[in-house]
């Protein structure tokens, strides 16, 4: 039984991770956050509706937060403080979606979620193959 826990505890986080790096990857490094801020999706949607200042803003926090953040929940550094700034990262998507459309398609939004609530509830001890675990054995 203690292999199955951890074996859930680190698929669990191991797509977590890939999902938010590939995100933050394709962001900062495939786009450039520059583009990303001025694509179809972002600028001229919220540029009536929120300061251009903040639109930018959120722009590079969720792309960098993305790819950090996605990286540290996949090697399982700082796992909590990780899953911490990517629900940000989540709530600050949601928020903007509905800002723009109230009514919009939120599977990419619930299976993040999902996964990051479950990472959250499951018992920390239970992620054995994770760097957080290496540290705390030492």
């Amino acid at each position: 039984m203690n292999l199955n826990h951890s074996i859930a505890s680190l698929t669990t986080r191991l797509l977590l991770g890939f999902i938010f790096l590939m995100q933050g990857y394709g962001k900062v490094f495939t786009w450039g956050v520059d583009k990303v801020y001025h694509s179809d999706f972002f600028y001229p949607v919220f540029k009536d509706l929120l300061p251009e200042f903040l639109i930018q803003g959120t722009a590079y926090y969720t792309s960098y937060v993305e790819l950090i953040g996605g990286f540290m929940v996949l090697i399982g550094f700082k796992r909590d403080y990780a899953l911490y700034a990517l629900a940000s990262v989540l709530v600050i998507v949601t928020f903007g979606h509905g800002l723009a459309e109230p009514i919009w398609d939120l599977s990419h939004v619930m299976y993040r979620t999902i996964l990051l609530v479950t990472l959250l509830i499951l018992p920390r001890d239970w992620d054995k193959y994770s760097v957080d675990y290496l540290l705390m054995k030492r």
